[in-house]
């Protein structure tokens, strides 16, 4: 198995010192939890990108090429790019971009994206979005993988033997297509041959394993190889420490700040308290063993070969972050390796001496 870290990269008040951070301080958080990551072994570190409070994560781009900067192995995520927001030919050219400064390391997650912040930036409603993504994904990929285009759509103006630069060094991206309920997302998945990333979080098991399971189904009609197909999923929190009363207690804060959140903001709750979160939905939130034991019983309805952890430290102490994250890769990671089978996260990766 492998390991991500992910943020949405949050600007809120921490719940226990009541202190909210500049910007600056927040992103500059976010680099040096990156850089930790790759100290401690994890296989990448993904940011995703939202328009609207509480979170400052609008342009994974510019955050990943200074995490880049930052790294030499790591790989760089997004979780997800919103493509249904953005231009096709701008994404491209931020991207390839990127890909290029990683030396290779980059992979997207995309999803069409949710939100009030998309009608009042960007006039996209839940009406047109999964439209606007498949379109967008249709053209970014056709970009990634020619050098010259020529493409008429619905959404922005059509391009004749149009040249997109800088090209990408890797030849094909590997891209996930990140989904909650949308049939729609894995069913473009299945058809193009890419990997899905599940959401995970909101609900109990079965919606998440009906989705992979109707992936899986899409996959194989659309004439690939079962075995081929690959998954990733999400956790709903993360926490761990030597036993599991000293896990739920430190992570209590945090999950009662996004209880009170939920509860202002009129979203429906399912899970109503730290005990029920830990027991019921895929929070990472407990002893090794409880945790190794939980992401086992995922993987036996999932199959996935991929998670992401929480890289945010809200609720508990910079202190604790790290202690979690160490015991995290000193006694879990190495289980689950072992335990669960998984491909490279990518063929692609270029050395900075050889590119020097």
């Amino acid at each position: 198995m492998k390991f991500l870290l992910m943020t949405l990269i949050s600007h809120s008040r921490d719940p226990i010192s009541q202190e909210k951070k500049s910007p600056a301080a927040r992103l500059a958080d976010v680099i040096d939890t990156a850089v930790l990551a790759e100290e401690l072994g994890f296989d990448g570190f993904a940011v995703g990108e939202r328009h609207e409070d509480p979170f400052i994560s609008s342009s994974p781009p510019v955050v990943l090429s200074n995490i880049a900067a930052r790294t030499r192995d790591i790989g760089l995520f997004t979780a997800v790019t919103t493509l249904s927001l953005l231009d096709p030919v701008r994404a491209f050219e931020d991207y390839s971009t990127l890909d290029n400064l990683s030396a290779g390391r980059l992979q997207l997650i995309i999803g069409k994206g949710n939100g009030t912040a998309q009608a009042e930036l960007f006039h996209v409603t839940p009406e047109d979005q999964w439209d606007r993504n498949r379109e967008g994904y249709e053209l970014f990929r056709e970009l990634w993988e020619n050098d010259e285009v020529t493409w008429s759509g619905q959404f922005r103006p059509s391009l004749t033997k149009a040249k997109a630069l800088p090209r990408p060094l890797q030849q094909r991206l590997r891209i996930w297509h990140g989904s909650a309920t949308s049939k729609e997302s894995v069913d473009l998945a299945a058809q193009y041959g890419d990997p899905i990333f599940s959401a995970n979080v909101t609900n109990t098991i079965e919606p998440y394993a009906a989705l992979i399971r109707h992936y899986r189904e899409r996959w194989k009609f659309y004439g690939h190889r079962p075995e081929d197909a690959l998954v990733g999923a999400g956790t709903a929190g993360f926490h761990i420490a030597r036993t599991s009363q000293e896990a739920v207690a430190a992570y209590r804060f945090s999950f009662e700040a996004r209880l009170a959140a939920q509860r202002s903001a009129g979203m429906p709750v399912v899970f109503d308290t730290v005990e029920d979160l830990v027991e019921r939905s895929s929070a990472l939130i407990g002893s090794p063993e409880q945790v190794i034991d939980k992401v086992g019983r995922y993987y036996e309805q999932f199959g996935h070969e991929v998670i992401h952890l929480s890289a945010d430290a809200d609720g508990v102490t910079p202190l604790q972050q790290r202690r979690s994250l160490e015991l995290f890769q000193s006694e879990v990671a190495p289980v689950l390796r072992e335990r669960i089978p998984s491909r490279p996260l990518t063929e692609h990766h270029v050395s900075i001496e050889v590119l020097v």
